[in-house]
């Protein structure tokens, strides 16, 4: 059993007042005008002040179990594991709302806590939510989400970060889910519908591993396509509900078959250290049309906000490129659920004149196993940071 970095952890709880034109989080989030966070912050066991705060937080997910942020923690750090309205459920997930949830706690940090500088680490999910939060913050521009609805997060007077971190992180949710959303289906309603030369898990598919550039440019436009019949179809309908002008307002949906990645079945493609025919979350072709695939849940609006690719306001590879913070962007090479290509696409994108570009050898997304390289990348952090005075040395 691996042993634990003993640090001091404290709950924390965040209100702020929204008024919202219908509830999309289950429970005491959001129906009482206001909407409540949760979040747990580590400091070091032996008590030491900092003046940084390192932030992380996911969209959808909590991140105080990971190992990173605890490890950070223990090196002297202070860290806070941030949970949006929506951690453990992104069915109704709006990005624009998870913004104004990061620009909540930032303000605490800064106002409340007296933290005089504030560093977003975007880990995983994470790295696209960090640096569309940090292009809102320095150059706020959002009004309202793409399905319409008013969200003003050009007048929320976001805080802007210090700098942003991208670790083992994906352009986008939106971006994710166009490499892995199997083409092969014909009809959204009936799954078994499917085309056969597009179904990487069917042994009848004359194509197979190692696939040829001819077939992954004939399926990446397939799955592109599938994402836009979808996009178009949320739209129309949403537009059918607004005419129609009655209480129904918002509607729910599945999305079939939602991880189909070449890569993970085909090691030769944007080759890395990686496990072949495995994923992050197990295995590939049971993951496809498992409960806890992408998107698999989902509504109108969520789907425009964070899943349609040509829509979604969480898209780091655009965000980044507006971005005047100083940027450390680190992949981690055997990687088996943030594509490898993502993370020198985001680095090569970002214009700012503080950049850096690192990688862990042979360090997994979730680093299992792996405490050396989780030293590694934790020590290039804060060796990062040092230099730039933004962490105590």
């Amino acid at each position: 059993m691996s042993q634990i970095p003993q640090v001091q952890t404290e709950w924390v709880h965040l209100q702020y007042e929204e008024t919202a034109a219908f509830t999309e989080t289950y429970g005491f989030s959001g129906n009482q005008g206001a909407v409540n966070l949760e979040a747990i912050r580590f400091r070091p066991a032996d008590g030491r002040e900092s003046n940084t705060l390192m932030v992380f937080m996911h969209p959808a997910s909590t991140l105080q179990l990971l190992p990173v942020p605890r490890a950070m923690a223990a090196t002297g750090a202070h860290v806070l594991c941030a949970g949006s309205r929506y951690q453990r459920n992104d069915t109704a997930l709006i990005m624009e709302k998870v913004l104004l949830d990061l620009g909540a706690y930032i303000r605490h940090a800064k106002n409340v806590w007296g933290y005089r500088h504030v560093v977003l680490v975007g880990w995983s999910g994470g790295g696209a939510l960090a640096v569309s939060y940090q292009a809102q913050a320095e150059n706020p521009a959002i009004t309202h989400t793409p399905a319409g609805d008013p969200v003003n997060l050009k007048g929320a007077g976001l805080i802007p970060a210090d700098a942003v971190i991208y670790q083992a992180a994906h352009l986008s949710r939106a971006h994710l889910l166009a490499e892995t959303l199997d083409p092969s289906v014909r009809d959204e309603l009936n799954p078994d519908d499917r085309d056969v030369e597009l179904d990487i898990y069917d042994r009848r598919n004359p194509n197979q591993p190692p696939y040829s550039p001819d077939y992954i440019s004939r399926y990446r436009a397939a799955q592109l396509a599938r994402m836009r019949r979808i996009t178009a179809w949320a739209k129309q309908t949403l537009a059918q509900l607004k005419a129609r002008n009655t209480g129904e307002v918002e509607r729910p949906f599945i999305v079939h078959r939602t991880l189909a990645e070449p890569r993970f079945l085909d090691p030769t493609l944007d080759p890395n250290d990686r496990k072949p025919n495995w994923c992050y979350m197990g295995n590939p072709e049971t993951v496809n049309s498992g409960p806890v695939g992408l998107a698999r849940f989902t509504t109108l609006r969520s789907w425009l906000s964070q899943w349609s690719l040509d829509d979604s306001c969480g898209n780091g590879l655009e965000c980044v490129k507006t971005l005047r913070a100083p940027l450390l962007v680190i992949e981690n090479t055997a990687d088996d659920a943030a594509p490898p290509t993502h993370p020198r696409m985001l680095f090569e994108a970002a214009t700012m004149r503080d950049k850096t570009f690192r990688q862990v050898k042979g360090a997994t997304h979730y680093y299992a196993g792996q405490p050396e390289l989780l030293a590694e990348a934790t020590q290039l952090i804060r060796g990062w940071l040092v230099e730039r005075k933004l962490l105590e040395s």
